[in-house]
């Protein structure tokens, strides 16, 4: 029997409502001990009813809250689960979690509730981790992505090829068992037939989700170029608040300033970089570099110039430097002066101080980034781990399709290393470890 473990399940601190969530065979009994209410009999109390009654905090203390109960299996655990919602207070919520500790229950680890979940089948292992995208969901790109996981479409499409799988194990044993029935040919060739479509249907999940990193982890965009062509207020524009400092000073900007906006359920990571000159001043090289260095990792450059002059040197330096790298938007800023730059390919013309064609920049972002790469449609994978589990999938089954002429114990041998790498995704393999890996992404209370 598994113990009665509690735990808040609320951020601690002050707020509205406080949870208090506990899990396990006793829970009523901890509660029954506890909680008292005029209108709630313990031996006849109804299954997801609020009650509204009184929290024994100590022998001369009580706290008014109120408490649900979930009978086992139908609950988040599949457990006996019993909640309290209080007032939102870091003392009182710390105090009544510390009498039911005294009056049954542990102190459960993170994760747990989860687990026990997972254990108890109400939810699938890719169900779990979704759980934790949606939770750290930043974009609702990313929370659609989660939700749509959270209801177990992966597991299931991940589950019938793992049925498809131990039906070709069947049938190659049926083979080695039988050696002298004849049919060991056609046996092959529906297995054959099997992995490919197998192979098919995890190259359809690799491909949709191969951006799904921006997902997950937003567009990194860089906004390069030499001091004073409007980087700053092009990085105010964008954000939609004053985080740069803005000064007819070269040299203002000397380290790198980054903030986050969403657009069209993206996350947009945009960096303000250090103009880019020669200087002998030595804080101002290491941010110079560092503007280098973010261009390169970046998913897209802005390489923002000056419409109200020529290009200086420097300028045609960093445009030099930036050719190399493959998503660079020119962004002409200054439009609301006189236009002294000549018209170039591929530009966008701006004004960041007076916000003006600000969307257009957001909009080309996404185009090259995003736009028809993700089909919110079919199934989109977020998790690393799981995506690395199916590229080792589609490594196995070309190891099989390149061994097919082989006999079949060498073929049922690598078919089953395919069929428990699948069940790393859905929790239909022997590996504790990765399950425990997983649970342990979660917060307390969770």
């Amino acid at each position: 029997m598994e113990d009665t473990i509690a735990a808040i399940s609320t951020p601690v601190g002050k707020g509205a409502v406080s949870i208090i969530r506990i899990s396990g065979t006793d829970s009523l009994e901890v509660a029954k001990k506890l909680f008292h209410s005029k209108s709630l009999f313990y031996d006849k109390i109804l299954p997801r009813f609020m009650y509204l009654g009184n929290f024994d905090i100590d022998d001369n203390e009580k706290e008014k809250c109120l408490m649900v109960y979930f009978k086992a299996p139908f609950s988040y655990t599949g457990e006996d689960i019993v909640e309290f919602q209080l007032h939102g207070g870091t003392f009182v919520t710390q105090k009544m979690l510390e009498r039911i500790l005294n009056n049954g229950a542990r102190l459960a680890m993170p994760g747990e509730f989860s687990r026990r979940a997972f254990e108890n089948g109400k939810i699938s292992l890719d169900e779990a981790e979704s759980i934790i995208d949606e939770i750290n969901a930043q974009s609702e790109g990313e929370l659609k992505a989660s939700l749509m996981q959270s209801r177990g479409q992966l597991k299931v499409k991940i589950e019938k090829l793992q049925n498809e799988l131990t039906e070709c194990i069947a049938k190659i044993e049926a083979t080695l068992d039988y050696p002298e029935e004849d049919f060991e040919k056609s046996a092959k060739e529906e297995i054959i037939k099997t992995v490919e479509k197998c192979k098919d249907q995890i190259q359809s999940f690799i491909q949709n989700s191969q951006r799904s990193q921006y997902l997950k982890n937003g567009i990194n965009v860089a906004i390069v170029g030499s001091p004073n062509v409007g980087k700053s207020s092009l990085m105010n524009a964008l954000i939609g608040e004053d985080i740069s400092i803005v000064t007819d000073i070269e040299g203002t900007t000397r380290d790198m300033l980054s903030a986050s906006t969403n657009y069209k359920m993206i996350r947009i990571n945009y960096i303000d970089t250090a103009g880019i000159r020669e200087t002998e001043n030595k804080v101002e090289k290491i941010g110079i570099e560092k503007s280098k260095k973010s261009a390169q990792e970046a998913d897209v450059v802005l390489f923002v110039l000056d419409g109200s002059r020529n290009m200086s040197q420097e300028d045609r330096d960093i445009e030099k430097s930036v050719k190399k790298f493959k998503n660079v938007i020119k962004i002409v800023n200054k439009i609301d002066k006189k236009r002294i730059l000549p018209k170039m390919d591929n530009e966008i013309e701006i004004s960041a101080v007076n916000k003006k064609n600000i969307e257009k920049i957001e909009e080309e972002i996404y185009k090259i980034v995003i736009e028809d790469k993700i089909d919110f449609n079919k199934q989109i994978i977020t998790s690393e781990r799981q995506l690395e589990i199916l590229k080792t999938c589609q490594s196995l089954i070309n190891q099989i399709l390149q061994n097919k002429n082989q006999s079949m114990d060498i073929i049922a041998l690598l078919i089953k290393k395919l069929w428990n790498e699948l069940g790393k995704i859905t929790g239909k393999s022997e590996n504790e470890e990765i399950i425990d890996m997983i649970f342990s992404k979660f917060c307390l209370g969770k």
